[in-house]
């Protein structure tokens, strides 16, 4: 979910209207992941106040509920291409008081990453469901959801690429429904919590090779050409990443490993071009080893009949 356009739209009005927002989730619809950006954003103006767990009932707002998260556990990176919806597991403790019912119909949490600072962060991306909680103990529960992202609804720059936290939050609507005139805002309560983890958000990345003559006599000067590319999250496609290193590397015919070659660089569109001489059968292959923001990746191996 883009936090940018979502805090245009809900830092005016606030809690109030933020909290209006998720009246088909408190009656047992499915817009979690909607209902909770439209929260964090009210909850982290663009003057870095954060206005829920400061509410109090004189602020028309709600009320910063008994609730803490611990123990995030998210993978070390999210790679994302330019069309396919990506699902990346996040487990996480939640803590509470005496005094919240996480059992209850109209209690939800999830987990969530942001890029930048948590009181002001550039972009926001949560689950389209809320997560799992399972009871421990009297105040705990072991809690487990999604981080789901569409990078073909626009919810990625590529500027997004690379550091993003890990949070968490919960609010519980205490019987509260929205949409009735009798709804108290300040009955709700809202929990948000920052820096508990991180991830690397990546451009999914693309190696392609080919090795050329084929066959070939023993000794004789083959060319492999290949392309480096990857993910363009704002235009959908795939371009070429330019000025990488990337290492030749050769298997014989028969064996599991490959070895390096040689080392050369990306062109300014991307391609790869470099010669070797041909002693044996055998594969040829491309090898990046990725950056913070884009994975690495082997393109598959080209296989070279020495005659």
């Amino acid at each position: 979910m883009r936090i940018r356009a979502t805090v245009a739209a809900v830092s005016g009005a606030l809690a109030l209207s933020a909290l209006a927002i998720p009246a088909a989730h408190a009656a047992g619809g499915s817009s979690f992941g909607a209902d909770a950006t439209k929260l964090f954003a009210a909850a982290h103006p663009t003057s870095g106040k954060t206005a829920f767990s400061a509410a109090t009932a004189a602020d028309d707002g709600p009320y910063a509920m008994n609730v803490t998260f611990s123990d995030v556990k998210i993978a070390k990176a999210v790679t994302v291409g330019t069309t396919a919806h990506v699902a990346t597991s996040v487990t996480y403790t939640l803590t509470h008081g005496a005094d919240v019912d996480i059992t209850a119909a109209d209690f939800f949490s999830g987990a969530y990453i942001y890029k930048g600072s948590y009181d002001d962060p550039a972009n926001f991306l949560i689950g389209d469901d809320p997560a799992k909680c399972t009871v421990t103990s009297a105040t705990t529960a072991s809690c487990k959801g999604n981080i789901d992202v569409y990078p073909g609804d626009g919810e990625l720059f590529n500027s997004d690429a690379g550091l993003w936290h890990a949070g968490a939050l919960a609010v519980a609507y205490n019987g509260q429904d929205p949409t009735s005139s009798d709804f108290d805002i300040t009955k709700i309560g809202y929990a948000d919590q920052g820096a508990l983890g991180s991830t690397q958000v990546q451009r999914l990345s693309k190696l392609t090779v080919n090795a050329a003559p084929e066959p070939v006599k023993k000794g004789k000067t083959i060319t492999v050409t290949g392309k480096l590319s990857r993910a363009n999250w704002e235009d959908g496609k795939y371009h070429g990443y330019t000025n990488q290193s990337v290492r030749l590397q050769f298997r014989k015919k028969g064996s599991t490993t490959y070895t390096n070659v040689k080392g050369i660089k990306s062109s300014s569109t991307g391609t790869l071009k470099t010669t070797t001489k041909a002693t044996v059968d055998g594969y040829y292959r491309f090898s990046f080893v990725g950056t913070s923001t884009t994975p690495a990746v082997n393109a598959t191996g080209d296989y070279v009949d020495v005659k």
